[in-house]
């Protein structure tokens, strides 16, 4: 019979239990896909088109909460520009309208009669309200992630109190309430001293499994220092560090155990370990002797096994409500100034604990990207999904800072003049927003705050490397294109008391707005030479290479993301 090692890793799976160990799963099934995949658009039409049934290993997602808040992406900008220096992504609004009605409709065509019957009674509860909207669009997601999802799969749904209820209920009805592992209270805040009631500190995350053979990864505690001065009380100062001992004589009968070692007899119901391992262990100075005044051997007693604090693999088995994870404050390092930004050690206990290295994780609702950024940090196969093409290029930023070999594969993002057309033609805010997106500039001006002034973005620079000064941007996604619109870019240049203007036209600019172009003169400096003050270009243009003429601009439009250490250059395969 094999003995058991010294160290003993976590136990994580006892005889019986149906979960899944992390030597189960391979890389075989994932063998094909990229290391990480971002699509811009709708979550919904992408799940439905492009992500497979049962080909995903965890799915997290943190969706907008019904909290009537608008929520903006903030731009790295110098001091003095702050003002221009946010965007609104999108508005956490809904609103019972022909959308919700679809989204309502495919539920109760879906073919799940628990959900459709679930969200029956709801709006038969609820009537067709905010709230109402905000569930039917849920409902319709949800049943989509329990299809692509592995039967060996994990969901985790992070939200707060506000409609927590609710989606709960849903969540039993698609997933079963058998399959309802935990719900998990993150507490994100301190208390508030203006608070009316209770002051609400936490978050729910609601954990669901897709069968009773999941994935999992006990995670543990850290040991408390009240714990570690009571139990280890030893050190040999041989860098080793603290240990305590541990009864060496087996708890079962064991005949083959049974022998004489060093003058200690035989325990009665045999040793724990083989003698080869006795061995072993005692040239490694791991066993402890009792001894007695004039240090000999006293056989009366046992000698015992050393285990080290520091293979000890923490202490007990972590509970669901978490207070040891600070949100991410003004002043933390991670901080990118996405509002519902999550801290990566979030997402890296979920994904440690329900997740192998290798395994697909996916999130629809990927936001600044913390969930793509710890499943790359822990070599996972992603999947992110968003809707605004700010927050894909905040994720691409923010991971190639992170981990400069990281290889992103983009879809939705327009690839050819084609493409750039069909997003003109679908939402001319998402065009001009992509389009700004490739001078590095920082966009400006909001979908509900009227106009714009003629700024659809901003460029810094510092042509002498101390003054910071800056060029204006503006996109023009229509067919027609005329004169005007230059003439109104060099007002708008003097306007702003910018130094250069750049037209971005998805059409081919006349003869006529070349001309009057040039007659804007240049903007010169002493170290960077000179730069024509009003300048157009293609969007045909850039897909192609060409960049606009300016003075060394940085391309850190968004903050900096800071830069990983460790699993940048790690391979999966």
């Amino acid at each position: 019979m094999a003995d058991n090692p010294v160290a003993v890793p976590d136990q994580i799976f006892a005889n019986g239990d149906s979960r899944l160990p992390q030597s189960s799963l391979g890389y075989e099934s994932i063998k094909g896909w990229a290391m990480g995949t971002l699509y811009y658009g709708d979550n919904l039409e992408i799940l439905r088109n492009e992500i497979a049934s049962e080909s995903v290993d965890l799915v997290y997602l943190d969706p907008p909460f019904n909290s009537n808040a608008n929520y903006n992406v903030l731009f790295r900008a110098p001091e003095g520009h702050q003002s221009h220096a946010q965007m609104e992504a999108f508005e956490d609004t809904w609103h019972w309208n022909a959308t919700a009605e679809k989204a309502f409709d495919e539920v109760m065509q879906s073919g799940n009669s628990d959900a459709a019957e679930m969200l029956r009674a709801m709006r038969s509860f609820l009537k067709e309200n905010d709230m109402m909207a905000y569930l039917a669009m849920m409902a319709v997601r949800l049943i989509e992630l329990h299809r692509v999802l592995k039967k060996t799969g994990s969901l985790y749904l992070h939200c707060d109190p506000t409609a927590s209820h609710y989606l709960k209920i849903l969540l039993d009805s698609i997933w079963g309430g058998a399959n309802f592992r935990n719900e998990i209270a993150w507490k994100r805040t301190s208390t508030h001293s203006d608070s009316k009631t209770w002051s609400k500190v936490a978050d729910n995350i609601f954990f669901y499994s897709k069968s009773d053979l999941f994935t999992w990864r006990t995670p543990r505690e850290t040991h408390s220092e009240d714990y570690i001065q009571d139990k280890f009380r030893h050190d040999d100062d041989d860098g080793r560090g603290l240990y305590q001992l541990h009864d060496m004589t087996s708890p079962n009968p064991r005949p083959n155990m049974m022998y004489e070692w060093k003058g200690f007899g035989s325990p009665q119901k045999g040793w724990r370990f083989e003698k080869v391992t006795m061995q072993r262990l005692d040239s490694e100075d791991r066993i402890w002797y009792p001894k007695k005044i004039d240090g000999s051997l006293d056989t009366s007693k046992r000698p015992r096994i050393k285990r080290y604090l520091s293979e000890m693999g923490g202490g007990g088995v972590m509970g669901t409500v978490w207070t040891d994870i600070s949100p991410i404050n003004s002043q933390a390092q991670e901080r990118l100034g996405y509002p519902t930004q999550k801290p990566v050690a979030l997402l890296e206990r979920i994904l440690n604990a329900s997740s192998n290295e290798g395994d697909i994780v996916l999130d629809p609702f990927c936001g600044c990207g913390t969930t793509v950024h710890a499943a790359q940090k822990l070599n996972r196969q992603w999947i992110g999904i968003d809707i605004t093409h700010l927050a894909i290029s905040l994720i691409q930023k923010r991971l190639r800072d992170a981990f400069p070999l990281v290889q992103i594969e983009v879809h939705g993002v327009p690839k050819d003049l084609d493409g750039a057309k069909a997003l003109a033609a679908q939402d001319k805010y998402q065009f001009q927003w992509w389009a700004v997106s490739l001078v590095d500039a920082v966009p400006f001006g909001n979908k509900k705050k009227g106009a714009d002034g003629g700024i659809d973005g901003l460029i810094y620079f510092k042509p002498d490397g101390k003054t910071t000064e800056k060029a204006i941007v503006s996109v023009k996604g229509g067919d027609n294109v005329g004169v005007g619109m230059i003439k109104d870019l060099i007002a708008t240049v003097d306007r702003e008391k910018a130094k250069m203007g750049l037209l971005i036209s998805l059409a081919d600019p006349t003869s006529v707005m070349r001309k009057e172009a040039v007659t804007a003169g240049y903007y010169r400096t002493e170290a960077q030479g000179d730069f024509a003050k009003i300048q157009i270009v293609t969007i045909e243009e850039l897909l192609g290479g060409k960049k606009p003429q300016m003075p060394w601009v940085s391309p850190d439009v968004f903050k900096r993301a800071k830069r990983e250490m460790k699993g940048e250059q790690q391979k999966l395969f």
